[in-house]
């Protein structure tokens, strides 16, 4: 069996690299659902369907033991009730897990009381990451600021006209003092360079690309029952539900190395 990372786009290739090089015996299968990319826009509803649909077919159609929601838009609105109900009743022996809880676990650890998260729109409306932390810890502040025009941006070459809209998107965050800065967005990892120039070196950035790979062998250690069950011949499949040049090319980018995407549909 194998382990699925799944993200609404391409952003989520820089966390399937890093755990590829944290646990390069596992069989790994990343499924980006490049044909509705963004998801940040779109309805609860809708978002937790697209999620539902991707992760059923990463068990049934690639045998996934653990499905990982590289997608903070999923995570955030779906990831809850796929785990409550609809797998609770469907796949009991199987797991869907997240990336909130572990990135606010990194954020609380650096003793900081006032955090910043810039995230997708339907991240931030869900409210998640303020109700998830003041169970771990209510003493300390976050202060969220969506940025949706990012991702479709860089999905689709942008990156160069991105700067102004970046600082807009920052300046308020800026502003409020934060101490550190979660990367709510997996596409926002490749824009650490740029956010860091602005926020200054002062702001530690909270990455998910470093947060997933060790939590996801922590789960593993704690959970021998799902570790025994994955297969390890050290193999990673890319899919995605629709190609282009322009995906070809962000995934080389995003992977910084030739990416064979293999095109999908269920």
């Amino acid at each position: 069996m194998k382990i699925g990372i799944f993200d609404s786009g391409l952003g989520g290739l820089l966390i399937a690299r890093a755990i590829r090089d944290a646990l390069p015996s596992y069989n790994l299968v990343y499924l980006g659902d490049t044909l509705h990319v963004p998801y940040g826009s779109r309805s609860h509803e809708t978002v937790y369907e697209l999620t539902r649909r991707a992760v059923e077919y990463l068990f049934t159609a690639h045998n996934c033991q653990i499905v990982i929601l590289a997608c903070n838009t999923a995570s955030a609105t779906a990831l809850r009730r796929l785990q409550q109900t609809w797998l609770a009743d469907t796949y009991p022996d199987r797991r869907v897990l997240g990336v909130v809880v572990p990135t606010l676990e990194k954020a609380i650890g650096l003793g900081h009381t006032h955090i910043g998260l810039l995230a997708t729109e339907a991240t931030v409306k869900s409210g998640v990451y303020g109700e998830e932390l003041r169970k771990l810890n209510p003493e300390i502040t976050i202060s969220a600021k969506a940025a949706p025009l990012l991702a479709p941006m860089l999905e689709n070459g942008g990156l160069k006209y991105i700067p102004p809209v970046l600082a807009d998107y920052l300046a308020p965050l800026k502003a409020s003092k934060i101490q550190s800065l979660i990367l709510g967005c997996t596409h926002y990892c490749r824009l650490s360079d740029h956010i860091s120039q602005y926020m200054g070196r002062d702001t530690p950035l909270i990455s998910q690309a470093d947060i997933t790979p060790p939590s996801l062998k922590d789960y593993l250690h704690r959970h021998p029952e799902h570790d025994e069950k994955l297969s390890k011949n050290g193999n990673i499949q890319f899919l995605v539900t629709d190609l282009t040049d322009g995906y070809n090319q962000h995934a080389k980018d995003a992977y910084q190395d030739v990416v064979d995407l293999q095109l999908v549909n269920y």
